[in-house]
């Protein structure tokens, strides 16, 4: 078997705390520290079944589930659905066979050998795969993080077929490796079923939430958006994304009177009690961490719905408001199919058809070399404040230098 190059994360528990406390100090750290090697004598796994195949990854995004990983933050419940060593990467766009694809990384049913599926899968509801820990693959939530498959943060891995979706000639590169976290961000924003004469708050506008304003203005736009974003360049691309629809940003520390002013209600409370009396109908939050639920749910009218969009890892959250103004609260993790006009299409196809709309390649703001992942990581959990978004791993880099687009 041939010798290729990975980044490779290893069952370390030291290492896995080293992680922890650098990010604790600053963000990105455990990136030189914790359990991720860069191997450059690295032998693939074998491929798990005759209907396999390996596909070479061309770029590979970082997301907010590999930097939790990376820097010791995951939830110990991903333990039993995750197998060591794996390879990270599951925002891929590959070669295989001279077409460039992207991979759809959620590993079910039909990935593990198993017939007949399981109820969501056969309903085409991948994310909620019943058998995550079964079949012929090592426990894995998805490619990335499980160890028979390998990563896209690697210069090979193994991909099964129904993974795979040809790219479009009109998308590069750039664009492509946006598909996947698009397909989550869109999956998030259908989720939260937006009517039109509805008002909408989105928490949070790195790739995720911008993708998800591009979602809701093309596919659910609302009455009028509320946008809540820490930096000048997100604000910019938010307003441009959402398109026709009316849209008011806002730093995060004023979304609470922002939220007031849109919806013209009253404020209640101050300082961590404050909320809106009122509220906007529906909360998307693509950041998932304890300040930004409780913002959630303090800017969400009674009887309204919040959707977490955003991992939240481990948060601590009063359910007292939640419970008080009786509101739902939903999770939406990756994709499968989504229901549009009483038609189902499957999220990856109205992914690819959004990238190419909205020009979401341009969120690509910085590619790396392998060799530089330390500087790539420490780059990506630090995007925002760099006036970055997207950051991604170049495995056709041949120099040690950033690329970012001209």
């Amino acid at each position: 078997m041939s010798r290729e190059e990975a980044l490779v994360y290893e069952d370390d528990p030291a290492r896995f705390a080293a992680a922890f406390a650098a990010s604790s100090l600053r963000r990105g750290a455990g990136g030189s520290v914790g359990p991720l090697r860069r191997r450059q004598s690295w032998e693939p796994p074998e491929l798990p079944g005759a209907d396999w195949v390996t596909i070479t990854p061309l770029l590979s995004g970082i997301c907010g589930s590999d930097l939790a990983a990376v820097e010791g933050r995951s939830s110990r419940w991903f333990e039993p659905i995750v197998s060591l060593p794996f390879v990270p990467g599951h925002e891929v766009v590959a070669d295989h066979d001279g077409r460039r694809v992207v991979l759809e990384p959620v590993l079910g049913c039909a990935t593990r050998g198993i017939s007949p599926p399981c109820g969501p899968c056969g309903r085409g509801d991948l994310g909620n795969c019943e058998r995550l820990a079964h079949g012929c693959l090592e426990p894995g939530l998805q490619t990335g993080f499980c160890e028979s498959t390998g990563g896209g943060w690697s210069t090979s891995m193994a991909a099964h077929p129904s993974q795979l979706h040809e790219v479009p000639d009109e998308l590069d590169d750039r664009a492509a490796v946006m598909v996947e976290p698009t397909a989550c961000a869109l999956h998030g924003a259908l989720s939260a079923g937006v009517s039109p004469g509805e008002t909408a708050a989105l928490i949070g506008a790195g790739t995720m939430g911008l993708a998800a304003v591009a979602a809701l203005a093309r596919w659910s736009p609302p009455a009028s958006l509320l946008v809540g974003a820490k930096h000048s360049h997100q604000r910019d691309l938010a307003k441009d994304l959402a398109g026709g629809v009316p849209t008011t940003t806002a730093e995060p520390t004023e979304l609470v009177r922002a939220a007031r002013r849109l919806t013209g209600s009253m404020l209640v409370g101050s300082g961590s009690t404050q909320r809106v009396a009122g509220g906007v109908d529906v909360t998307i939050d693509c950041v998932g961490s304890a300040e930004s639920l409780r913002t959630a749910v303090a800017i969400t009218r009674p009887r309204g719905r919040v959707v977490v969009v955003g991992m939240p890892g481990v948060t601590t959250l009063d359910l007292t408001p939640m419970w008080q103004r009786e509101i739902e609260l939903r999770g939406a993790y990756t994709y499968g199919t989504e229901v549009l006009a009483g038609e189902r299409i499957r999220t990856f196809d109205l992914a690819l058809e959004l990238v190419a709309a909205a020009s979401l390649g341009r969120l690509v703001s910085a590619t790396y070399p392998l060799a530089r992942a330390t500087d790539a990581i420490a780059h990506a959990a630090d995007a925002g404040r760099r006036g970055a978004t997207k950051i991604a791993f170049d495995m056709t880099a041949r120099t040690n230098t950033s690329r970012t687009p001209q």
